[in-house]
């Protein structure tokens, strides 16, 4: 990545109040590559990079350059040619845009194993949520500390949600208690959901859900790998019968 010296990247004015009350629709296809641009950008400010171009970016986020550029013309940013894009700015511009400003609480109902890693995960704050709250619904779970907060019951799931202001619930569950712990969960005030169950949930108009299928990405993976063992065993098979015209040929 390079860092270089010269005139600073050109970046479009931050929108006025009035713009900010009617934010930008951004395509959901850009959304859900924002956080991956802003991963790889912290990494190069972390490591004192100041500009970036659109083809080094592109590349260490896995994305092609004119549709990164694309992305960006979303938020306003063109960049510079010949210089690229300013780091740090980028970061911030890319943060607003997601939000991160706001400080979202979380909550992670199901302390299994995985709730637990979610719950001990120290990445939360730096991406503008915090997990202010823990469910189960197990009696020798609850009451224990996890990642520095007290589980409690999902007994008392509606009244803490509202409470604490929730509005991002993370589920950690087994498929069967889902969709009735997600219901809850919207009918106390939560507006976004992530869920690893491994089931279908449905949620009303204005709710917004994303699954997480461990088994599902698997599955996925294996497709690939069966793919890839194929193709080799081809080329396996493929190479004698070269060898064997070559030597017909002499």
């Amino acid at each position: 990545m390079s860092t270089p010296t010269g005139p600073r990247a050109v970046h479009a004015a931050d929108p006025d109040p009035a713009a900010r009350e009617h934010p930008r629709e951004v395509p959901p296809a850009t959304v859900a590559r924002l956080p991956v641009y802003l991963r790889v950008l912290r990494g190069l400010g972390e490591r004192g990079v100041t500009t970036v171009s659109s083809e080094e970016l592109a590349v260490a986020s896995g994305v092609g350059s004119a549709k990164l550029r694309k992305d960006l013309s979303c938020l306003g940013s063109y960049g510079t040619r010949g210089v690229g894009y300013e780091v740090d700015y980028l970061v911030h511009q890319i943060g607003r845009e997601l939000g991160l400003s706001q400080g979202w609480h979380v909550a992670i109902v199901g302390v299994g194993s995985l709730g637990r890693a979610l719950a001990n995960h120290s990445g939360f704050a730096a991406r503008g949520t915090e997990v202010v709250a823990l469910f189960d619904v197990d009696p020798d779970v609850v009451g224990q500390r996890v990642g520095g907060l007290v589980v409690r019951s999902a007994a008392a799931l509606e009244a803490d949600l509202d409470e604490l202001r929730v509005r991002i619930g993370v589920l950690a569950v087994p498929a069967a208690p889902a969709q009735e712990l997600c219901d809850r969960m919207v009918a106390a005030g939560v507006t976004s959901v992530l869920s690893f169950a491994p089931t279908e949930l449905h949620v009303p108009a204005g709710v917004d859900l994303r699954t997480v299928d461990l088994s599902t990405e698997l599955l996925v993976l294996a497709y690939h790998e069966q793919r890839k063992a194929s193709s080799a065993a081809a080329a396996r098979t493929a190479a004698p019968r070269c060898t064997d015209l070559l030597e017909g040929a002499r």
